[in-house]
Order: structure tokens, then sequence, then C-alpha cells
């Protein structure tokens, strides 16, 4: 574990530096990038723990309020490295496959559990792990020319990794989920966007710029709501109606505590912008 997030307890992240991807921060946006281009951005056994540890350590982070997962080199991630994850894999015992693919998992969970909203910026190859890591996103942002493919069937592997098939039919759907699960294909850009994959579409050289105002938007607003937001979001899949709406009336009478509730009121009474400050 990088020591600058052995504590748990960080306020800030200024002088972090990840040994196996970047991290860089633009005002309140932070920016994850994975970066061996030269291979489309592949995952290794030591990324996805880094990774994991950096999204679980942004839960006491205070001054990044969303960030933007991209790739480098015009592809997103080509997912698990085929020699340094996948054929080590052929060769370990059930309790280790087990300790692996329960710890690709804490990935997930960590990035869902993260308060800040995750835009991930989809450009070129998006399969496998990757397409998870922007599954768990949520937000995406594509280019015409992204290819997303769960293709774990096509490596002789089920689609449930990772939580795919409970978080992907939430996104595009059963049937969908079902034929991107079960065929490996790519999905392209268009079909992405017409399936509900993608929330927006940019041209490759706009991708970033698009992401960063939207990252930028999501920044200035109220982040404890924002936090709540996402909480709720994911929280309220396993709730009947009736709980959820309970679980609702406590979340938003927690917010209407915030100062930025008051702020807010405050500028529409003077019939001015609020300016939010996330407390």
């Amino acid at each position: 574990m990088n020591p600058h997030l052995a504590s748990g307890n960080q306020r800030s992240l200024a002088g972090y530096a990840p040994q196996h991807f970047l991290w860089q921060q633009q005002g309140a946006v932070g920016f994850v990038t994975l970066n061996r281009p030269e291979r489309k951005n592949p995952l290794t056994f030591e990324s996805y723990a880094e990774l994991r540890d950096l999204f679980r350590t942004l839960a006491y982070v205070e001054d990044v309020k969303a960030i933007v997962v991209q790739g480098a080199g015009g592809n997103f991630c080509s997912g698990g490295d085929v020699h340094e994850i996948i054929g080590p894999l052929t060769g370990m015992t059930a309790p280790e496959l087990l300790a692996f693919t329960r710890m690709t998992g804490d990935l997930v969970k960590a990035m869902r559990a993260c308060p800040q909203p995750l835009i991930a910026a989809v450009d070129g190859v998006c399969a496998g792990a990757g397409a998870i890591m922007a599954m768990a996103s949520d937000l995406r942002v594509g280019t015409a020319r992204s290819k997303t493919a769960f293709l774990f069937t096509r490596v002789g592997l089920a689609g449930c990794d990772m939580g795919a098939c409970a978080l992907l039919p939430r996104i595009v759907g059963q049937g969908r989920a079902s034929d991107l699960l079960y065929s490996g294909r790519s999905l392209g850009g268009e079909e992405g966007l017409a399936w509900g994959w993608l929330n927006r579409l940019a041209e490759p050289d706009q991708l970033l710029v698009e992401a960063l105002a939207w990252a930028g938007e999501i920044a200035a607003g109220p982040s404890f709501a924002h936090a709540m937001t996402k909480r709720m979001l994911h929280q309220e899949w396993s709730m009947g109606v009736d709980e959820a709406i309970e679980a609702e009336a406590q979340a938003q009478a927690l917010c209407m505590l915030t100062q930025d509730f008051h702020r807010a009121f405050v500028a529409f009474a003077a019939k001015q912008k609020p300016s939010f400050e996330g407390n």
C-alpha cells in the first residue's frame, strides 16, 4: 500500500504519487489516468490494489468534489493484463483465485462507496475490467470510436464478474446486459449512447474537455448533497418503495441542516446564484 494512503484519515491528497497510474488534481476535480498506453492501459495485480486503496481513501478527502477516470493514448483500458494477470491465474489454487476475485470486487465496492461522483471518459478500447471500471462510475462520456466489451466469456469465464450481473442491467436493462455478457461483443459509441450506457458523446479531441466541464459543474454543486444522492442511488437498489421513501426522508432532512441549503435560500431570495461550499 502507498504509505500516503495508510492512515485512512486524509483531508487532502497533496503530494500523493501512485506507482501504477497517474493522479492529478485541478481545483476540486481529481483525475485518475490509467497510463500504460503502449498496452492500451491494462490492469495488474498491483494497479487493482492501488486503485482500490485510492477510492477508499477518497471518502476522507475534503478538497476533491468530483473525479474523472480516463486512459492514456486514445484508449480507456484493455482489462487485466494477459501476461501479468491472466497467465498467473491459470496456475493458482482455488483459495488464491478467490482472494483475487474478491480483491477485484473490492475495487468496484470502493468506487461505489466513494462519495465523489465519478465520470468515466471512455475512448477507444474499454474491455473486461476496464468496462467494469466504466460501469462502476456514476456517469460515462464516450466517443463514437469507443468499443466497450465485457469479454469474460471470450476467455472461458462467466459474465458475472466484479458485480456486472447486478450493475449492468440497472444501466442498460436486463436484455441488453444479457446480450453483452453472453456474447462478449463490442458496444460502439453510438449504440452505447442509444442504450443509455453512455450519457454523452464527444469528439475524441474534446472528450477530456467535456468530462472536465461536467466534473467541474458537479464539483461546484452541494457536495454533501451529491454524496447523499450517490449513496441513496446505491443503497435503494435493495429496498422496497416504502423503505426507500423513509430512507430519503432521513437523508433529505440531514441535507436541510447543511449551510449549503441555507446559502441556496439566501441566494434565491437575493436573485443570485448560490455558491456552495460542501457543508
